[in-house]
């Protein structure tokens, strides 16, 4: 049997992916509590994410939307990873801007810590992508996109995307 390149290089993007899947959920986070809901997406869905990002550039004149669906289109897949707005309970904080997580939550505020925990599992990935030499670019313009399409299951606030690429060129570079 012969593997081509276009098969092996979406295949290997989405090993990847799944190996980023792994590095964010087990990434640190504060008190344990986990709020995070990791998705990979591709296909018909990766599509659609880009047509919404692009819908979201026109009506709102947003200009870096369209270029990031631009990437979605190139990428052979997107992780996407969200968290749910959830206070850990932390005394003595007061980082949100609220005197204390029952001020936080009767004012919708959101939590330090579920941001701080969603960057660092995000970060975590990236890394993993880079390490298995996948061109990637963390993005919020998907992630947000991903939100308004209810790709997640629950109630997620917060979410970046992070698209990969196996080519000879990185998309993610030189952007215009």
């Amino acid at each position: 049997m012969i593997h081509r390149q276009d098969t092996t290089e979406k295949k290997a993007a989405m090993v990847t992916a799944q190996m980023m899947a792994a590095a964010a959920r087990t990434a640190p986070k504060a008190k344990g509590a986990d709020n995070l809901e990791i998705i990979i997406v591709e296909g018909p869905e990766k599509d659609k994410l880009a047509e919404e990002m692009r819908k979201i550039a026109k009506e709102n004149k947003a200009a870096f939307f369209e270029r990031d669906a631009g990437n979605v289109d190139q990428a052979h897949v997107v992780f996407l990873a969200g968290t749910r707005i959830q206070t850990v309970g932390v005394a003595v904080c007061g980082y949100c801007g609220f005197k204390d997580c029952a001020e936080n939550q009767q004012n919708n505020g959101i939590c330090t810590f579920n941001s701080g925990d969603l960057g660092l599992a995000v970060g975590s990935a990236a890394a993993v992508a880079a390490d298995h030499h996948c061109d990637n670019r963390v993005m919020f313009t998907a992630g947000k996109a991903a939100m308004l399409l209810e790709y997640f299951k629950t109630d997620v606030k917060i979410a970046y995307a992070i698209p990969l690429s196996v080519s000879g060129k990185s998309p993610f570079f030189d952007r215009k």
